[in-house]
């Protein structure tokens, strides 16, 4: 049990159950512990300053470490007292969840998501320099990489590696924070919409219509020049003209819903009207939203980067990795690495979104899901 609080995990795989858990839970506390050895003295800095992004990435550090401490301890503790288990009972959660899984693609791509993420918050401890530290240009700028400067350096000698280290913690958070944002107002509109049916469906529709035959791009140019292209001001452009496909996409799953015996049951014996939209049809035609949210993550973040690549989003010395392409397309032949690097990290984080949509929609594909475990 002393084990499960100094080495999470251990458990796991002194008892040999559930190995990938343990294995799992055992990897990031030695991360931790790396990461703590070698940046101590930036944690104790930190502990003197009152940095916000410091203290955030401290916070998430240790509430990890506690989460990794509680599910160590819970599962040893069952393991010890040999406590008899439930047979699983084959939910469609269950049933996706197996079936995802034996995605390869799908499961890899959900890691370098996550380890992206983990990057963007741990930003401040695993950057080697400041990423908007300008010192001796001359002898500094376009350097190529080396050990000192990984990615290598930009024309005013920042270091590209540290600039995109925080350039994640843009783009990933624009990006997600914009989806969640469309998610929960195409989600409450498109329920609405299929729920009453009728002239107040037509008329919300009609208007999803006129807003989808504006060309987004557009859209966003616009607004983008009106307001200022702020991280906050970018979050909120994306977000609120992304929702009506999400709409439009639940307006199909409640209208097929709200015929079931369910829903009827839920009507007979007088729940109001947005119990049953909240409590009964949203959560079980939530299904094709997370697979078209996977994927308007990833066109989120390609916005954002179109938006700073032109010099009309987030500007300097902000780093996002659009601006930091930006910046390197007049030095292509010159320091190609500029360009490269965070264009690199850019086409894989999409391309690991996408693949992640791919396996969420034939996880939850019912045709599917049948035919192999049923």
């Amino acid at each position: 049990m002393f084990g499960a609080f100094v080495l999470p995990g251990s458990g796991h795989l002194l008892f040999k159950k559930n190995i990938k858990l343990g294995i799992h839970l055992l990897v990031g506390t030695v991360a931790i512990a790396l990461l703590v050895i070698f940046r101590l003295d930036r944690f104790i800095d930190t502990l003197q300053s009152k940095a916000f992004d410091y203290w955030l990435a401290i916070i998430f550090i240790f509430l990890s470490w506690l989460a990794m401490v509680f599910i160590s301890f819970k599962h040893t503790y069952e393991f010890l007292v040999d406590k008899i288990k439930k047979p699983r009972v084959k939910t469609p959660i269950v049933l996706a969840s197996r079936r995802f899984k034996e995605n390869k693609l799908a499961v890899l791509s959900l890691y370098v998501i996550c380890i992206f993420y983990l990057i963007a918050v741990l930003a401040p401890f695993l950057a080697t320099h400041d990423p908007s530290a300008i010192d001796n240009v001359l002898e500094t700028r376009y350097q190529s990489p080396s050990w000192e400067h990984p990615f290598g350096t930009d024309e005013f000698g920042r270091d590209l590696y540290s600039r995109a280290l925080y350039g994640a913690r843009v783009s990933l958070s624009v990006g997600l924070l914009a989806v969640l944002i469309a998610i929960s107002i195409g989600t409450l509109y498109g329920s609405v919409a299929g729920y009453f049916g009728g002239f107040i469906d037509n008329i919300m529709m009609r208007f999803v219509d006129v807003f989808i035959a504006f060309p987004t791009f557009f859209l966003l140019l616009m607004l983008v020049g009106v307001f200022e292209a702020s991280i906050v001001a970018m979050v909120l452009i994306l977000g609120l003209t992304s929702w009506p496909g999400t709409a439009r996409f639940i307006r199909g799953e409640v209208l097929s819903l709200k015929e079931k015996q369910f829903t009827e049951a839920a009507r007979a014996i007088g729940l109001p009207h947005r119990t049953i939209i909240l409590r009964h049809l949203i959560p079980n035609g939530i299904s094709p939203v997370l697979v078209s949210a996977a994927m308007m993550v990833s066109g989120m973040i390609y916005y954002e980067a179109g938006l700073s690549f032109l010099g009309i989003g987030i500007r300097p010395p902000t780093p996002t990795w659009g601006n930091m392409m930006s910046s390197g397309k007049d030095a292509l032949l010159v320091a190609w690495w500029v360009a490269l690097f965070p264009g690199g990290i850019l086409a894989a984080t999409m391309l690991s979104f996408n693949l992640l949509a791919d396996g969420l929609r034939d996880a939850f594909d019912p045709k599917v899901l049948m035919r192999r475990f049923l």
